[in-house]
């Protein structure tokens, strides 16, 4: 029991990650060439849909997050170089690159894990 009480506090006082700024690629609206997801116009095209996009994940628990204060960080388990999640109705339908467009956030697809057809 004591050791647990001791790696406990030991890793309470370990060192806290230091955030940095990230600079994004600023992408001009439009400027995609590759080949469309559907080449054919079919009446579902005009369906709306909302994507998510996930960076990430934290794990923590609740007394930490108890205890967080302004300017503390989460580590997600993602790198910055590893794609993002396109998610709709929480699955996964391509992933991409964070980028930055007329300073916003956007996403430039790299891949398509699940063939889109209708």
């Amino acid at each position: 029991m004591s050791q647990m009480i001791e790696s406990f506090m030991n890793d309470a006082t370990a060192a806290k990650p230091r955030a940095q700024p990230l600079a994004f690629e600023d992408l001009a609206q439009g400027a995609a060439n590759g080949e469309p997801l559907l080449a054919s116009a079919h009446p579902l095209h005009g369906v709306k849909i909302k994507l998510r996009v996930c960076v990430g994940e934290a794990g923590t628990t609740l007394g930490e997050l108890l205890g967080a204060r302004q300017n503390d960080v989460l580590t997600l388990d993602r790198r910055v170089e590893q794609p993002v999640d396109l998610l709709l109705e929480g699955r996964v339908v391509a992933r991409g690159q964070l980028v930055a467009v007329d300073g916003a956030f956007a996403v430039r697809i790299t891949e398509l894990p699940l063939p889109l057809k209708i």
